[in-house]
């Protein structure tokens, strides 16, 4: 498929998704979200890509959310279908069977945000802003913002956030637990790129497992919860990469993981 609203790049185990229409800060419409889908598509068959990394193109925005404009007129089945198509988006990033990184380089607002909490890590530039803004325009958040963000920051807060439909700065979003780090707007890029090879580095089924686990089991009781852990144990204890792994510590050298 030829892109023509994001730039898909694959490099030493990495696959980095762009989104590219920096002259609408990025906003998601209906093509933007079918190329990130399809990248997605072939992230998932792509053995050798055990990273992925979603972005947007220029210094200003990550994404500022659905393209505003399209919301003219809007009736409630045009409504519920850009509900699930923001919600199928968010659950393939969720559900990838690899890491997601988000790589937030400025505004990250309304499903620009909803996107970015679906991923598994998130990495915000100093002068990244991040906001559920849609009740601005007499709007609520319709691509699970409302659910993902009280299970971040939990529900005082959350209740903050999409009531007000402020922004807050990246330091703020570091210190309520919705970003994992903030870095220097100058180092941003090689920091993320940085985290990404560490992670393309790990084995990468144990990768696959945790990730399930963490997510399956955050909705689970601590019982069932830590009863399919036992049976992830397992599995990645079957691999040739602990074998690998076991190896390269008694050896005293860096292991070599083949996702197997």
């Amino acid at each position: 498929m030829e892109f023509k609203y994001i730039i898909y790049e694959k490099s030493e185990g990495i696959a980095t998704i762009t989104l590219n229409r920096p002259e609408a800060l990025n906003a998601f419409n209906k093509e933007v979200v079918d190329e990130v889908l399809h990248a997605l598509e072939d992230v998932k068959s792509d053995g050798n890509v055990r990273v992925i990394v979603l972005t947007g193109a220029g210094e200003k925005a990550f994404s500022a959310g659905a393209d505003i404009k399209a919301m003219k007129g809007m009736n409630a089945l045009k409504a519920r279908e850009l509900s699930l198509m923001g919600e199928k988006l968010c659950n393939a990033v969720e559900n990838l069977e690899k890491p997601v990184i988000a790589a937030i380089n400025g505004y990250a607002l309304g499903g620009g945000l909803e996107v970015v909490m679906a991923c598994d890590i998130r990495i915000a530039s100093e002068n990244a802003r991040m906001g559920q803004t849609e009740i601005n325009i007499g709007l609520i958040p319709g691509w699970g913002g409302t659910q993902r963000l009280t299970r971040l920051i939990g529900k005082t807060k959350a209740k903050e956030l999409v009531f007000t439909g402020k922004m807050i700065d990246a330091k703020t979003a570091e210190q309520l637990g919705l970003v994992n780090m903030v870095v220097p707007a100058d180092k941003f890029r090689e920091n993320v790129r940085q985290f990404a090879a560490e992670l393309a580095s790990k084995a990468p089924v144990a990768l696959k497992v945790a990730k399930a686990l963490i997510n399956k089991g955050a909705d689970m009781s601590l019982d069932a919860a830590i009863s399919l852990e036992r049976e992830g144990f397992g599995v990645v204890a079957s691999t040739e990469d602990l074998q690998e792994g076991v190896s390269a510590f008694m050896e005293k050298r860096k292991p070599m993981f083949k996702g197997k």
